[in-house]
This record gives C-alpha cells, sequence and structure tokens, in this order.
C-alpha cells in the first residue's frame, strides 16, 4: 500500500489532498518540523532522497517532487476526472496550470524568498546595499511576473471555476501551496474576486474539508 510521509505545513498537503479526491486506500504516516530549526526531522530527511516533503514510499519505490508523485498516482486511476484525458476540451488548460506551479509560480516565489532571507541575515554596512540592489530585482523581474501570473489567474477563474476547467483537477491541487502561500502575504485581499471565490470554492469540498481534518491543523499554513 502506498504511504504519504506527510511533514506538517509542507507541499505534502498536495498528496494528501489528491488521496482524499481520488478516496483511494493509503497509510498516513505524519512528522513534525525540529522546533528549533523548523526544518524536517532526522528520519524524515533519512527517507525523502531530497530531504524534502512531500514524500511516498510504495513497496520498494521512495519517491519525491510533488507533480511527480501526482502523476505516479495518477497512473493507477486512468479515468480520474482529476487528470483530464488527451481530447478533452480542458486538457491544455490543465497542463498549463499543473506545470505552472511549480515551474514558474513556485519558482519566482522562492527567489522572492531567497531576497528577503539575504535581506534579513545579512550585517551592516552591506545590508543596505543588498536592499537596494534586491529592490530592483523584485521591481523589475519578481513583481511583474507574479503580477503576469495571478493576473492570467484571475481572467481563467473568470470563466471556468477551477484551474483545470469545470472540474476539479491535479492543477489546483498542485496549485494549492503556492496560493495559500502568496495569501498568507495578503496578495489576493482586494483586486482577485474569481482568486478569492477559486479559495472559497476548493475549501467546500469534501475531499478538501477531509483532507485538512487528517492534516490536523486548525488552518492551512504553508512554510515558503
Amino acid at each position: 500500500m502506498l504511504t504519504l510521509h506527510h511533514l506538517e505545513c509542507s507541499q505534502s498537503f498536495r498528496i494528501l489532498w489528491l488521496l482524499e479526491a481520488l478516496g483511494t486506500p493509503y497509510e498516513l504516516k505524519k512528522y513534525d518540523r525540529d522546533p528549533e530549526s523548523n526544518l524536517a526531522p532526522d528520519d524524515y530527511k533519512a527517507l525523502s532522497p531530497l530531504g524534502t516533503a512531500p514524500v511516498v514510499t510504495d513497496g520498494n519505490l521512495v519517491l519525491a517532487e510533488s507533480n511527480a508523485i501526482m502523476d505516479y498516482i495518477l497512473d493507477s486511476h486512468p479515468d480520474s476526472d482529476l487528470r483530464p484525458a488527451a481530447g478533452d476540451r480542458d486538457r491544455a488548460r490543465h497542463l498549463f496550470w499543473f506545470h505552472a506551479a511549480q515551474g514558474s509560480l513556485m519558482s519566482i516565489q522562492s527567489i522572492a524568498m531567497v531576497l528577503t532571507l539575504l535581506e534579513s541575515r545579512t550585517p551592516w554596512p552591506i545590508s543596505p546595499l543588498l536592499k537596494a540592489v534586491f529592490g530592483q530585482v523584485r521591481k523589475v523581474f519578481v513583481n511583474p511576473r507574479l503580477e503576469a501570473l495571478f493576473d492570467l489567474m484571475e481572467s481563467d477563474l473568470a470563466k471556468q471555476p477551477f484551474f483545470g476547467g469545470d472540474n476539479l483537477t491535479a492543477a489546483d491541487i498542485t496549485l494549492v501551496y503556492p496560493m495559500y502561500a502568496a495569501r498568507d502575504k495578503g496578495t489576493f485581499d482586494i483586486e482577485y474576486p474569481s482568486i478569492s471565490a477559486w479559495f472559497n470554492r476548493i475549501e467546500s469540498l469534501p475531499s478538501f474539508i477531509s483532507a485538512r481534518a487528517k492534516d490536523g491543523r486548525e488552518r492551512i499554513n504553508f512554510r515558503f
């Protein structure tokens, strides 16, 4: 049986939600972060090839990387609506957002996170110079790309209720992590009504509710 090794406040919530949406049997093993370092505990890092979440085991297989895991699981459910088949009218939309989650959105968010960490941990007198340089990086590179992505999301979600089209797909599930990370920063407070409606929509789904209950957290709080 497939086992999800679920690290709190991490990308592995995606896999938990996917499994609940499929209604397939699985084993859940939960791990808490180290209270001092905020990182995965040693027994989790020893299991994962990269020491990061998510990771699943299935017999002798150990597999990491969110979208690789999602594709692996969905391969066993070829008739699932969570991955529109070739020829489906929503196939291209699903594929775009499924890959944009990791390839574009999380990549840019990671750059922003690294810039913030460097600013906060660099001592004076270097820190003012770094802040000036990083401010230009945000202005010229990070912010315009994030805004373009969020504007496209708002446009697409105004036309169809989910990132994958008319129904929930793995695109919505893989986007849940970076979207909540962005929402926690206040990104969608005012200008994105269709994105806000998407949050309300997914939070009302039975699969999301059950995944949240098994996660054991009162609110979605991802560490980015």
